[in-house]
């Protein structure tokens, strides 16, 4: 009896597991497809659309929220790399579901200086199918968009390593730019 309860709490958890756990999936635009153009506040209260980076590399980065572990981790780490992006005319954009306000909190409390967008319809993490749906919250789920010069996504990432991630897409850059 106590091996079935055992089975029944790993299945349990199991699907548990994988309906939390966010892919990019159909809707997502596709590596070689445009990528979708949308206007977002950004820290500051100014309006940032992708098209204002027509003719730089744009890092497209989807994090679930603000103040947390995982996303300082990857913020932090995007903010060191700021002059190795720069060189490489890309530029870094953090989208989550959280306000202005919110992000205006994070940038000032961990000293970033990059733009993050402030998706609180969450239309923009819907059109890039990086959204998590956690029952009672939708998060934007953390999922990477490489954008190119010309606004073809070049790369996507739906399982990223928040520790390594920012060398991971300065490398595609450099293997993209050869």
């Amino acid at each position: 009896m106590l091996i079935v309860a055992v089975a029944v709490i790993a299945v349990i958890g199991i699907v548990a597991l994988y309906s939390f756990t966010a892919r990019a999936g159909d809707k997502a635009p596709a590596v070689g497809s445009a990528a979708p153009d949308f206007t977002l506040n950004n820290q500051e209260g100014k309006a940032i659309s992708l098209h204002d980076f027509k003719g730089k590399w744009v890092v497209l980065y989807f994090y679930p929220k603000d103040m947390t572990t995982g996303c300082t981790i990857e913020a932090h780490n995007f903010q060191r790399d700021l002059a190795k992006y720069d060189a490489k005319n890309a530029v870094i954009l953090g989208v989550s579901v959280q306000d202005e306000k919110s992000h205006q909190e994070f940038c000032a409390k961990e000293g970033l200086n990059f733009k993050l967008l402030a998706d609180t319809k969450k239309e923009v993490s819907e059109k890039y199918d990086s959204i998590m749906n956690l029952g009672v919250a939708k998060l934007s789920a953390r999922h990477t968009f490489l954008i190119d010069p010309s606004g073809t996504v070049r790369k996507v990432w739906t399982d990223v390593d928040v520790k390594t991630h920012s060398d991971d897409v300065l490398a595609a850059i450099d293997g993209l730019q050869k």
